[in-house]
């Protein structure tokens, strides 16, 4: 079966690190989790970490052994263990536990699809999502990651970034990853919906990452210098979307952002 993963220039991964073991069981673990399958080969690591199999063998197999992966037949995939870890962590994130509160009591969010989500590069990581009643499925779940330019909570994070950053990470030629005809392409493209989402306030994503569905998002304030770059977006179909609705939705959003941000407000 053919390898459509994108390759990787890891040769000597670990050699400068102070625990090359430890970097190399991450990049395992990163490997795994973006593979399209969820499944390779030892000869795959291998080739992903640029050491030897045998040396791969041995970490794979303490990996194994801390049930951070699991094996089936001649391929590995990512294992239970790590569900724990990460429900460990969002459990002592006191935003996400106020997330579910809030959104459990909100007249209009109580019935929607609302996330929230971490600024990481230029990817957002979903932490939370609270499924109203009819929740919208096509959308990402915890733990998924979706470039910045494709979703309303990754657009509104990095329009609170300086434009020389922005910049930095968009040059105006930048291609952008496509999902729907209605995609932004350009960084140059991403930059000129940045200056519309700090004058309102707010982030719209119209069809740009699901058919049909349309988003929108704000901010958190920064809890303390070193705090999480973190959003909160809202989706609704496109077909019962109206801007009534849409200014609601952003009510509320800007109040769970307020509690957020400051919980003693």
């Amino acid at each position: 079966m053919a390898d459509s993963r994108t390759p990787k220039a890891n040769d000597g991964l670990g050699s400068a690190s102070p625990a090359p073991a430890v970097t190399r069981a991450a990049a395992v673990l990163e490997s795994l989790a973006a593979s399209a399958t969820g499944r390779l080969t030892l000869s795959d690591l291998a080739r992903d970490l640029g050491i030897p199999k045998s040396s791969t063998s041995n970490l794979l197999l303490a990996l194994e052994e801390a049930r951070l992966i699991s094996r089936q037949g001649a391929e590995y995939t990512l294992g239970r263990k790590l569900v724990e870890l990460g429900a460990a962590y969002l459990s002592r994130l006191d935003e996400v536990q106020e997330f579910y509160r809030f959104c459990e009591q909100a007249p209009t969010l109580s019935g929607e699809t609302v996330r929230i989500a971490m600024l990481d590069g230029t990817n957002v990581i979903y932490l939370a999502r609270y499924e109203g009643h009819p929740a919208v499925r096509l959308t990402s779940n915890i733990g998924d990651k979706m470039p910045v330019s494709l979703c309303a909570v990754g657009k509104a994070l990095i329009a609170r970034l300086h434009d020389h950053d922005v910049d930095a990470m968009f040059p105006d030629d930048a291609e952008l990853p496509v999902l729907t005809p209605k995609s932004l392409r350009t960084g140059a493209e991403l930059k000129a919906q940045l200056e519309q989402i700090r004058e309102q306030g707010y982030a719209f994503e119209d069809e740009e990452s699901t058919t049909g569905v349309v988003c929108l998002a704000v901010t958190v304030p920064t809890r303390g210098a070193h705090g999480p770059s973190l959003g909160l977006s809202v989706t609704a179909l496109k077909a019962t979307y109206s801007q009534e609705q849409g200014a609601q939705m952003v009510k509320e959003l800007n109040e769970l952002a307020r509690s957020l941000g400051n919980p003693m407000g």
